[in-house]
């Protein structure tokens, strides 16, 4: 016997009050650590909340950040969620929703809940109806008590059997029965809300369709993969009158943003020549119309060209009949469209982006901590103030403002400019900064007498993002044509988007509509052409169809989808 066993009573009672006191104590333990568990996921959590409050204040404060501020903002953003998501399980307190939120701008306000916001359309009522259960006697409202319950309805996958009756005349025995109703892609069972799904899943949310396979499935509905792949191509064709109308209107316009991004694609050739693993490295050109910052009255839109290689060829075939002016980047594929023609002015003249002058001056404050890039980052970001106030004004205001206020600062830079050159060495990252800038003076200057020109090619920049989110899902490419596809996809879509619209739900008003419409009146389709905005814009149902459903098959059930878009898709169907 152990030396502790020696000292211990004899008495059973006295025994059992020592184990429940030890029970007590342990117990008192555990929840003392349990409290300090959850006591330190609230520190972690205060930590990384202002961790990010602190990236975010330094991206105000220094303009527009790089992609490595960028990476970790999203990084402290995850952590700041997981920690969230581990306090919230071991609090049994009720939810907090938000009933009061803390005032805009408030920087010492903890992270909101806001509350979550619910169409003023969604059923509110339990109504016990206007006779009492009782002696049957009418009722009268004399209060309610409301409770609000966020519910979302699972998407559901229907037939729809469109019955078209047929009737005789009673004296002539004629027969008569309405026409059947056009269908986006002749002789498919495809529906336009089916179809629209399938698209923008795929272009727009990035899910192969293989993935929207497995889901379909999961939803009771078995559609082959090569069916999928026959109705994206189907309604591209049916879409393409829309798309070259889309492209008419942007290169036609006198002042463009373009920009452009890699793209890889898959070259058999390649690997049965030996040659890399077969994958080569094709190019997505993005070409913007957006004059909404001057408050123009052309409806802004997005036209993409796939490229396989990077050649200059590209550019001059896609800007061969355009005029005016082109923000974009340094590169020199655009040198030959600010070539001056035989009377004299270019076809086209240059708008340089300050965005990417500011972003080298950046890089190499990031790596050294000059005070010289310093200063020059505080410089250019003198006039971005000046455009953040006059976002959104008329050119002629603009122009004034810039004049007034940009012309003085642009002067003071570029003088500056050429006399730090003489003080840093000439082969230096920081001396090409500043011989980027000075040997593109003119063009950095444009903005200042156009008060249409922005002062960077940010809406090419933005344009191109969905592809680079893209390229983390599918990849490569299959093909140059599936490039082509994707490029003319993405340039309904993404002009849909840049009008406020939903891209599905406009998407399907286009598909159920196309066959009947007018070729003439085609341009009432547009997103936002011609100064009518299509019934999309409202993300209403559209459905110009009356029909009847006759029985329910196997798949005709509702099924739970967890999924990025989170909502029923197939709303036309009821």
């Amino acid at each position: 016997m152990s030396e502790h066993a020696v000292d211990l009573p004899d008495d059973p009672a006295v025994l059992k009050a020592m184990i429940t006191a030890l029970q007590a104590e342990n117990a008192r333990i555990g929840s003392e650590n349990a409290k300090m568990v959850v006591t330190l996921r609230v520190h972690d959590q205060l930590v990384q909340a202002l961790r990010l409050r602190i990236a975010k204040l330094q991206k105000l404060a220094f303009g527009k950040s790089s992609e490595k501020i960028e990476r970790e903002i999203e990084q402290l953003e995850l952590a700041l969620e997981d920690l969230l998501v581990a306090v919230a399980e071991d609090d049994e307190a009720p939810i907090d929703e938000g009933q009061n939120e803390p005032a805009a701008g408030d920087l010492s306000a903890p992270a909101l809940r806001r509350r979550p916001r619910v169409s003023d359309a969604t059923p509110r009522e339990l109504d016990p109806g206007t006779c009492c259960p009782d002696c049957g006697g009418d009722l009268r409202v004399v209060g309610e008590d409301v409770s609000e319950l966020l519910d979302m309805i699972a998407a559901q996958m229907k037939v729809v059997q469109i019955a078209r009756i047929k009737k005789s005349c009673r004296r002539c025995e004629r027969i008569v029965q309405e026409p059947a109703p056009s269908r986006p892609i002749p002789g498919s069972m495809a529906g336009p809300n089916l179809l629209a799904h399938v698209l923008v899943s795929k272009f727009d949310d990035h899910l192969p369709l293989y993935r929207q396979h497995e889901i379909f499935a999961r939803m009771g509905a078995d559609i082959p993969e090569t069916t999928l792949v026959g109705w994206c191509g189907r309604a591209m064709r049916t879409l393409s009158p829309l798309i070259e109308r889309i492209e008419a209107g942007i290169m036609g316009s006198d002042l463009l943003h373009a920009d452009d991004t890699p793209i890889r694609v898959l070259d058999r050739s390649l690997r049965d020549k030996g040659l890399g693993k077969g994958v080569r490295q094709g190019r997505i050109w993005a070409y913007v119309r957006d004059q909404r910052p001057w408050a123009g009255s052309a409806p802004p839109g997005a036209i993409y060209y796939f490229a396989p290689d990077w050649k200059e060829e590209h550019v001059l075939t896609h800007l061969a009949n355009a005029r005016g002016i082109l923000q974009a980047d340094g590169y020199k594929g655009y040198a030959k469209l600010y070539a001056h023609e035989p009377d004299g002015a270019p076809r086209l003249r240059e708008a340089a982006c300050w965005a990417h002058l500011r972003r080298d001056f950046h890089d190499f404050w990031t790596s050294t901590k000059s005070e010289i890039a310093r200063e020059a980052l505080d410089r250019i970001g003198k006039l971005y103030d000046i455009e953040r106030d006059i976002n959104g004004q008329p050119a002629d205001v603009r122009h004034a403002a810039r004049q007034k206020h940009s012309l003085p600062k642009v002067e003071a830079f570029f003088t500056w400019s050429e006399q730090q050159l003489l003080r840093i060495p000439g082969k230096s990252n920081l001396a090409k900064a500043f011989r980027y800038g000075l040997n593109r003076r003119e063009a950095f200057s444009l903005f200042l007498a156009d008060g249409r020109v922005a002062i960077d090619n940010n809406p090419a920049e933005r344009a191109l993002r969905p592809i680079g989110i893209g390229r983390k899902n599918w990849l490569f490419a299959g093909a140059d044509t599936g490039a082509e596809t994707l490029a003319r996809a993405m340039t309904i879509i993404e002009t849909a988007k840049l009008n406020g619209l939903d891209p599905q739900a406009y998407l399907a008003d286009i598909l159920n509509r196309i066959h009947d419409h007018k070729i003439s009146r085609l341009g009432e389709l547009l997103p936002c052409w011609g100064g009518r905005l299509p019934a999309a814009s409202q993300c209403a149902i559209v459905s110009s169809l009356k029909f009847s459903i006759k029985g329910d098959r196997p798949w005709n059930r509702l099924f739970e989808l967890a999924w990025i878009r989170q909502k029923a898709f197939f709303n036309c169907m009821a």
